[in-house]
């Protein structure tokens, strides 16, 4: 290829990477629907979409490089502490079965499907196994199910990639070695290259805690330094052992997001950039590889084969490793209901079959686009049907609000009381044991008293909590922690506005969202409700008293929105309002 046509190739993938998941984003499906047949299509209809091309034989190892960085980011997602009881035995047996048993029935069943050696059957059941966070994460996030049934997915798909990794390596190198025919799988090998995969996670995570800890790197050296020390790992493991990187990059996210002292951000922009950069133009890529003349074979047969791995084997899976454990039947089906294969099984597809081929193994050149057609039937098939079924089992999260309120004086207790009228979940957390038996008199739920101090924390988060209001009497207090738990919160942090003119020496100049109007600061809300203004409930439909102000809009569906000093809260059928009344003085 020339210069141009190489230029032409990089900059058309990455803008169908970028512009497939803007595209997914507004149609509200799952981005891998639309990166699929986008790089097919540019595969077909272009002749410089073609990775083979631009990056030439490097091309696997590049992907190999790419999910270990994805299988990091994805480990430094994973709480330990969330990894017990229910969701432990659930995730151990996931992982067993969905070997064995996906595994097993293609081993079983490719033969007579496809007309292949028990040799290619055996490679592709392998690849099949896997699942993985760069399909099921973004499928939750569409879904939004109950947090038990997130939590036992996201583990399974970040350690299964890495298994199946393994296992697809031993398998392949099994293959070459017994003369290209199955039976000849060597538990030392596969026992050996975990082992590997460890070390090399220990020696990332040390190499990380050097680099975080000792020698204090800031935010951009340090995210560079992760990146390294990544590849780093990675690009050894592979070295000593095929697919064994991936171990590694999991094991170092793991170790650097639970063991105390690495201080690592709860938020990374850079990675959550890079890696949904990574998912598209893998997705890309690796879809431009296949052609029609190899689908076109296999594609009725291919079909049959996801509606096995779908309806029969996805189900047994689940149901034999639920059993026992205090998941409610909705989740156990709903598990049963989601094993999408994604970027693992593309990745092992393209580096095994091209090996195999050249070895000589027959129907070698099958894997690739039997692989491609099980990704694409398992991403459509669970993308559209997840979120209905996630609703037919009643496994859908619930969207109601659990707002934490900052603030222990008498407006802000009285202003919890009334949304708790209104119907919300509100937690509250104060400083001084007055403000805390102020909170408990009124029969609001009051936070631990170590709360603040743990989600101040750089890797903390605030697990339930889906907005915070600040709302203490310090400005600078307020305005400074709604910078630090950014970070900490799934949701937005407001902060009530100071009063003009107030001796501040943060609140001023800090930006974010601002409570209520430009007139409604702290001191006056404080001065009305101690002047005898109280808090009012009542429905959006009844008619708004006079002089009365709009805080708070507490949705049908339990959501929770305020007003705000830059937006406008308009009210819909159902909703309720929380509203401050004028001081006695005024309505007189």
């Amino acid at each position: 290829m020339s210069e141009d046509e190489i230029l032409l190739g990089i900059a058309l993938t990455v803008v169908l990477a970028v512009g497939s998941q803007i595209l997914a984003s507004r149609l509200r499906v799952p981005a891998l629907i639309v990166l699929l047949p986008a790089g097919f299509a540019a595969g077909t209809l272009t002749d410089v979409v073609h990775p083979d091309k631009l990056v030439g034989q490097d091309f696997p190892a590049l992907v190999s490089l790419s999910v270990a960085l994805i299988l990091y980011d994805a480990g430094l997602g994973l709480d330990l502490r969330l990894l017990r009881g229910a969701t432990r035995k659930a995730v151990v047996r996931l992982l067993v079965f969905q070997v064995l048993l996906t595994w097993g029935a293609v081993m079983a069943v490719g033969p007579a499907l496809f007309g292949v050696p028990a040799a290619v059957a055996s490679m592709i059941g392998v690849i099949l196994v896997v699942s993985g966070p760069t399909v099921v994460g973004p499928l939750l996030e569409h879904v939004r199910p109950s947090e038990k049934v997130r939590r036992v997915l996201m583990w399974e798909g970040s350690l299964i990639d890495a298994v199946g990794g393994i296992l697809g390596a031993v398998v392949f190198h099994s293959l070459v070695s017994g003369g290209l025919q199955p039976g000849h799988f060597r538990f030392g090998a596969f026992f050996g290259g975990i082992a590997v995969g460890l070390a090399g996670g220990a020696v990332g995570a040390a190499l990380l805690w050097l680099a975080l800890r000792l020698l204090r790197l800031g935010e951009t050296l340090g995210t560079l330094t992760q990146l390294a020390v990544v590849v780093l790992v990675a690009a050894g493991c592979d070295a000593v052992y095929d697919d064994t990187g991936l171990i590694a990059a999991i094991v170092t996210g793991l170790v650097a997001a639970n063991v105390p002292g690495f201080e690592m951000p709860a938020r990374r922009p850079f990675f959550e950039t890079l890696v949904q950069l990574i998912i598209g133009l893998l997705f890309v890529s690796i879809s431009a590889t296949v052609t029609p003349e190899s689908l076109r074979p296999v594609l009725l047969p291919s079909l049959v084969l996801v509606a096995v791995l779908i309806v029969v084997v996805r189900p047994l899976v689940a149901l034999l490793s639920t059993l026992g454990t205090d998941l409610a039947r909705g989740e156990r089906a709903f598990l049963g209901w989601m094993a999408p294969r994604g970027i693992v099984a593309a990745s092992t597809a393209t580096t095994f079959a091209g090996a195999l081929a050249a070895a000589g193994l027959q129907d070698a050149g099958t894997i690739l686009p039997i692989t491609f057609l099980v990704i694409v039937g398992t991403v459509v098939v669970y993308g559209l049907t997840a979120r209905p079924v996630a609703r037919r089992l009643d496994v859908v999260a619930t969207p109601r609000a659990r707002p934490l309120l900052l603030g222990g004086d008498p407006w802000v207790v009285d202003l919890a009381h009334a949304l708790r009228t209104a119907g919300v979940d509100v937690l509250m957390w104060a400083a001084s044991e007055q403000q805390r038996a102020r909170i408990e008199a009124a029969g609001v739920e009051p936070a631990a008293e170590e709360l603040l101090a743990a989600a101040t924390a750089p890797e903390a988060r605030l697990e339930g909590v889906t907005s915070v209001f600040l709302l203490t009497d310090d400005d600078d207090f307020n305005a400074l922690l709604s910078v630090v738990l950014r970070d900490s919160v799934d949701g937005p942090v407001y902060r009530i506005g100071p009063p003009p003119g107030a001796p501040a020496v943060v609140a001023p100049y800090t930006p974010g969202e601002t409570l209520f109007s430009r007139e409604l600061v702290r001191h006056t809300v404080a001065s009305r409700h101690g002047s005898g203004a109280r808090f009012r409930v009542q429905p959006a439909s009844a008619p708004l008293p006079p002089g009365h102000e709009t805080l708070f809009a507490v949705r049908r569906d339990g959501r929770l929105d305020p007003a705000t000093e830059g937006g406008t809260l308009t009210a819909g059928p159902g909703d309720t309002l929380v509203l401050l009344e004028p001081a006695p003085a005024q309505a007189g």
